[in-house]
């Protein structure tokens, strides 16, 4: 699958895969200079780039799993949605879980992003819907 991308500064890196295999594409901090991210706040980085994603698909903005797990930066909205409608700039809300100011460089890598196929659905409203064994059980009904 070809996906077309436009940069939209002359410091923009185009996403790359750190792998052979891997599912995501790195993305990277479009910044002039360092950043730093207070404890418990939220700062949107431009990766610079837009990008056409082919219809019945989505681009899926997920943390990097070194990132979150060893500098606790991860995106605020857990998992970003890119469209397939979407022209603008791809950007990442980058939130600092830790308890230390973090810094962001130019052309870090702060997210991946994985495209990922969906199903339009049709949603059709009913008086009742059928039975299952679970029934309404939630959170927790299933066990541990």
């Amino acid at each position: 699958m070809k996906i077309n991308i436009k940069k939209l500064s002359e410091t923009a890196k185009l996403p790359e895969r750190g792998s052979a295999f891997a599912a995501g594409y790195d993305l990277f901090a479009d910044l002039q200079e360092t950043i730093e991210i207070k404890p418990h706040e939220t700062y949107m980085i431009n990766t610079g780039v837009a990008m056409e994603i082919p219809e019945g698909y989505w681009g899926g903005v997920f943390a990097r799993s070194g990132l979150s797990a060893k500098e606790g930066l991860r995106p605020a909205n857990c998992v970003g949605v890119v469209d397939e409608d979407y022209r603008g700039p791809v950007c990442v809300a980058l939130h600092n879980d830790s308890e230390v100011v973090r810094k962001v460089a130019p052309q870090q890598k702060i997210a991946q992003l994985v495209v990922v196929p969906f199903l339009a659905v049709e949603f059709e409203e009913v008086a009742e819907l059928s039975d299952t064994v679970r029934g309404a059980g939630g959170f927790g009904s299933t066990g541990k």
